[in-house]
């Protein structure tokens, strides 16, 4: 019996097919094209505390007119009740508060902090997350002033990346960045909708979207097509990709879309969604990574 994975493998696209190396579609040379505005970022993170126990950490970056800020959330796999949400807005500090029987503590200096672009920071940071005086999450570049112990790009050594949100506004082309797994590459996601020749509302949008500069989608007819789903294979993982702009099409005002992505393991039979995962984010034993980026615009055209 052939597994889950070989069976997906007749009608996925794979990221190195030679259809997709080609140059880009004449629709991706629209004059109207613009980059959105990444709102905010968050990112939420799983941490081994024991052999037996798992929290969730999700740390949530926004851009406001009065400067960067973020907070952090905890959460128990193992209990069913809300996560605890602390609002750290100052640059830099050191917060203790405990948490579902765990004793927590948040150390960050975002003050040298540098932006690439959006609310994350890219360098000159730390932060810090201890459980039960235990390291569990550890994210920058900066030394800590006490230790001198923080390394770059360090997530903690029992801690994984599960799933990340992204809040675009304006624009029509929505561009991040992405690891599927820990051993593989960090790929570049772009997503285009732009208009076709007829120039119509309701018709000629192409909604084209492409990693590491090679398209793996373009749907023309997106007025009856304005939701669906594409199984891709990327560093040897069943990645599905779902997209819905409906919104865009069909309301007046208060549009987003929604673009979704999310690893499949050998246990998934079904194209996952979005109540799946947020369900799988308590199974230790299903949990793989999603992407979810949501793009808000009252005038994509």
């Amino acid at each position: 019996m052939r597994s889950i994975t070989s069976c997906y493998n007749e009608h996925a696209v794979r990221i190195s097919d030679s259809y997709c190396s080609g140059p880009s579609n004449q629709a991706y040379l629209c004059p109207k094209q613009s980059l959105s505005v990444r709102e905010s970022i968050t990112c939420t993170y799983r941490v081994n505390v024991s052999s037996q126990k798992q929290i969730l950490i999700t740390l949530n970056w926004t851009k406001k007119l009065t400067g960067q800020g973020f907070s952090i959330a905890i959460s128990n796999t193992n209990s069913t009740s809300h996560a605890n949400s602390m609002q750290l807005g100052k640059n830099k500090g050191n917060e203790t508060f405990q948490i579902h029987d765990f004793k927590i503590q948040v150390q960050w200096d975002l003050s040298d902090a540098k932006y690439d672009s959006g609310p994350e920071p890219a360098s000159g940071f730390y932060v810090i997350v201890h459980v039960d005086s235990e390291l569990g999450l550890r994210l920058g570049d900066k030394e800590e002033e006490s230790s001198g112990e923080v390394k770059a790009g360090m997530a903690g050594a029992n801690s994984s990346m599960v799933c990340r949100r992204e809040r675009f506004s304006g624009g029509n082309i929505y561009s991040t960045k992405a690891q599927f797994c820990e051993t593989g590459a960090v790929h570049e996601i772009v997503i285009k909708w732009v208009m076709g020749e007829e120039g119509s509302r309701s018709k000629g949008h192409v909604l084209c979207v492409s990693i590491d500069k090679k398209t793996i989608l373009e749907v023309k007819r997106v007025r009856w097509n304005f939701r669906g789903n594409q199984a891709i294979f990327l560093d040897g993982l069943l990645v599905d990709m779902m997209w819905d702009v409906h919104d865009w099409l069909f309301k007046a005002s208060n549009r987003s879309a929604v673009f979704m992505f999310r690893t499949r393991s050998g246990m998934d039979s079904r194209l996952w969604l979005e109540e799946k995962t947020i369900g799988a984010l308590k199974d230790p034993h299903r949990i793989g990574f999603s992407l979810l980026l949501c793009a808000c615009n009252d005038d994509p055209d």
